[in-house]
């Protein structure tokens, strides 16, 4: 039994945290042992065959203390956060309701079998919430949760009703959520074409025959370097591509998105001070802002049916742009001041 007794100073050094295991495994062994010893002795002579299974018993009951203490498996420690953190603004409903992201910070500790230790954080639980921006409420007008352990709350808006993420780090596995229903992950095959290589792809809008525009690229990059890409949900295919002569007039764009069949493009003239619409090529309508000092214009951008032009939340329909509903949104945390200077938090 001395080997017994150094398989338990063994694993009580590296893991203390198996005590209470390794004592019950003890016991059981220890009682197996019992059992065989008396059972030995019950028998008359000592000959070679019965040393040779005493040996035999010593070895097994040894062999199953070292396993039985040390074991095969680690001592996790888990524990989910008291408060929920990271909200951002993942998107605009209409001119009136904001989309807002959330999530549950987690700690883990893991002490290996061999000694080894380690701990991470991240974030879970997402829910998304739904608020007036321009009017305070006393709360979210509805709410929704999912019960992922990773991915974090960093959705952003596909759809005025639909928002996404990519649920790891190789932009293959997309996750949608759309208000009211499950949220749902598709596995996306990568397509190249004319192009050698992907970008890191941070927004995504509605775009022309069902499908989604992926941007984040540059849409002016030269050589083979790939400018935007296709998402189609149907396919399940994310089509990676360079602009072709009929888009071209793409690569000045902030930011574009399809709208009836038609290409809705953003642009700025910082120096005038004024964000241009152009459709299809064309331009169709600009706007000034006056305080652009003070709150800026860039950088530009269409959420859902709304845009958000630096703090600033307008409405484009029928091909123009307007201030309605005269909403500013700071960046750093749910907050709004309307047109009438009154500020909405929550």
């Amino acid at each position: 039994m001395y080997v017994l007794l150094f398989c338990c100073g063994i694993t009580l050094f590296f893991r203390p945290r198996s005590v209470a295991k390794g004592i019950h495994n003890l016991l059981v062994i220890f009682i197996l042992d019992e059992f065989i010893s008396c059972q030995l002795e019950k028998r008359q002579g000592r000959d070679f065959m019965m040393g040779g299974m005493k040996k035999f018993q010593v070895a097994l009951v040894s062999l199953l203390a070292c396993v039985g203490m040390w074991g095969c498996s680690d001592d996790v420690s888990f524990e989910w956060g008291k408060y929920r953190s990271d909200e951002s603004i993942a998107g605009f409903i209409d001119d009136s309701l904001v989309i807002v992201t959330d999530c549950r910070r987690w700690h883990e500790i893991t002490e290996g079998w061999n000694g080894s230790y380690s701990e991470e954080t991240s974030c879970g639980h997402d829910r998304m919430l739904i608020y007036n921006y321009r009017v305070q409420e006393d709360g979210p007008r509805w709410t929704d949760s999912l019960t992922n352990k990773s991915g974090g709350g960093y959705w952003k808006q596909l759809t005025d009703s639909i928002i996404w993420r990519w649920n790891g780090e190789k932009q293959e596995n997309l996750m949608l959520w759309k208000i009211g229903f499950p949220a749902i992950e598709l596995k996306l095959k990568k397509i190249f074409e004319s192009c050698s290589d992907d970008f890191e792809i941070n927004r995504m809008h509605q775009w022309l025959n069902g499908t989604f525009v992926a941007l984040g690229g540059n849409l002016s990059a030269g050589g083979d370097s790939c400018q935007y890409a296709v998402l189609d949900t149907v396919e399940k295919t994310l089509t990676y591509k360079r602009l072709d002569e009929g888009l071209e007039w793409m690569n000045a764009c902030g930011d574009v998105r399809g709208v009836d069949e038609k290409i809705f493009c953003l642009s700025e003239n910082v120096v005038n001070m004024n964000v241009l619409l152009y459709i299809d090529g064309s331009l169709n309508d600009s706007l000034f802002w006056e305080d652009y000092k003070n709150y800026g214009i860039y950088p530009d951008e269409f959420m859902g049916d709304m845009l958000r032009l630096g703090h600033h939340i307008c409405s484009f329909s029928d091909g123009h742009l307007s201030k309605y509903p005269d909403t500013r949104s700071m960046y750093a945390e749910i907050k709004f001041i309307n047109s009438n200077n009154n500020i909405i938090t929550y």
